[in-house]
């Protein structure tokens, strides 16, 4: 496994991600998972914690006439959906959609799979599910498809300048364990990029 501690020895898209966080003064623990996870529930197995705790980055777009589009980035628990009308009332985007996969790499500089919460190449506007706020910690996409970090939602959510909101179909389960946290999760910061 690579060492975080030598961003040098990171892939070059790992490393703009912990590059983007130390500049934000926040010190990333990567791990470099043996295989890819296609999904929240291969992640959580990966790591052997709960579905919840995997934070899925699923980008949005919003169609803009000067630029094409306008991404948006959905921080959402890997047990909720993202529903587009709760999401578009949050951002005022009546007519947001999801990325295909190409305007998703194309507007992040990452692929699906990998795209993380920082180390954008421009600034990108991000929603973060409250129901991330439930764990102490929640594991986040590191840059590449094995690559993950953990981090407490608290710090998730100002690395990312997120503005959380209910943006899930439904609402996941609430977790039970260890890792449930024992106060109320973090109030809605305000709408600035990331």
């Amino acid at each position: 496994m690579p060492d975080a501690d030598d961003p040098q020895a990171l892939d070059p898209a790992v490393r703009r991600v912990v590059e983007a966080a130390a500049r934000k003064g926040v010190d990333l623990r990567v791990v470099v998972l043996e295989a890819t996870t296609h999904t929240a529930e291969d992640a959580a197995r990966a790591l052997g914690v709960e579905v919840g705790q995997i934070v899925k980055s699923l980008v949005f777009v919003a169609p803009r006439e000067s630029t094409g589009h306008e991404p948006v980035l959905c921080l959402v628990s890997g047990t909720n959906r993202v529903d587009p009308a709760r999401l578009a009332a949050v951002v005022g985007e009546p007519a947001i959609r999801r990325a295909t996969a190409r305007e998703a790499r194309d507007l992040t500089g990452f692929t699906i799979g990998g795209i993380p919460p920082v180390g954008h190449p421009h600034p990108v506007r991000v929603v973060m599910d409250p129901d991330l706020g439930r764990y102490r910690e929640v594991w986040a996409a590191g840059g590449m498809d094995r690559a993950v970090f953990p981090v407490a939602p608290a710090a998730l959510r100002a690395l990312t300048n997120a503005v959380v909101a209910p943006i899930a179909d439904k609402p996941g389960p609430a977790p039970a364990g260890p890792d449930a946290p024992a106060g109320p999760a973090a109030p809605a910061g305000p709408a600035t990029p990331a």
